[in-house]
């Protein structure tokens, strides 16, 4: 039997219904997996922003440090120490250790620093109350950049030969002519900076 004529049009079929459920599914579907990419490119990006703003702020402030070094050499409890003392292989003591002076800024004094890689792969600064250092004082001790596997300096002689510890000999001068630095970090970019010295 026939409809009839201005009786209301038919409605979806339930396969008709199924595939516009399955094709909104599928929007749905590749809509979530582009977000969730573009989240985590977005995550990425800001880790790694955030790493390479450390390690800038990090070598801006070494290279602070050692422009304001020091010819001073220092007393100690133990004798003198020299103005710069830079040790080829890490040890108890600093791997660079050296006087600062003050900054014409006011907003430090002149003081005796190290820099040392510590066992958690944090270069640490070591900071003492004044240049001489007292009987019984310790470093105040900072970490400065963390995710590092290696760090190594060299200094340039009057020679112009790089010299991994100073002093390398009893003629040289307090102070070595530049620092070459040069950071492995964790996620294995390694990064060599010069920077000339005030000597």
């Amino acid at each position: 039997m026939k409809p009839a004529a201005g009786a209301a049009a038919r409605g979806f079929t339930l396969i008709e219904l199924l595939t516009a459920l399955l094709v909104l599914s599928l929007l749905a579907l590749m809509s979530y997996r582009g977000l969730g990419a573009v989240l985590d490119a977005r995550e990425h990006v800001r880790l790694e922003t955030d790493k390479w703003r450390r390690v800038a702020a990090f070598f801006a402030r070494f290279e602070r440090d050692v422009q304001l070094a020091a010819p001073r050499p220092v007393r100690s409890d133990s004798g003198s120490a020299p103005a710069w003392r830079g040790e080829a292989v890490a040890a108890p003591q600093p791997r660079l250790e050296f006087s600062r002076f003050a900054a014409t800024e006011g907003v430090d004094t002149a003081r005796r620093i190290a820099y040392q890689l510590n066992e958690k792969q944090e270069i640490e600064l070591w900071l003492w109350p004044g240049l001489d250092v007292a009987p019984g004082a310790l470093p105040l001790r900072y970490p400065v950049l963390a995710g590092v596997k290696a760090f190594e300096l060299h200094y340039l002689n009057p020679g112009l030969t790089w010299v991994d510890a100073w002093p390398a000999s009893p003629g040289d001068p307090p102070i070595p002519q530049a620092v070459r630095l040069r950071i492995v970090l964790a996620s294995d970019e390694e990064i060599v900076r010069i920077f000339a010295l005030q000597s």
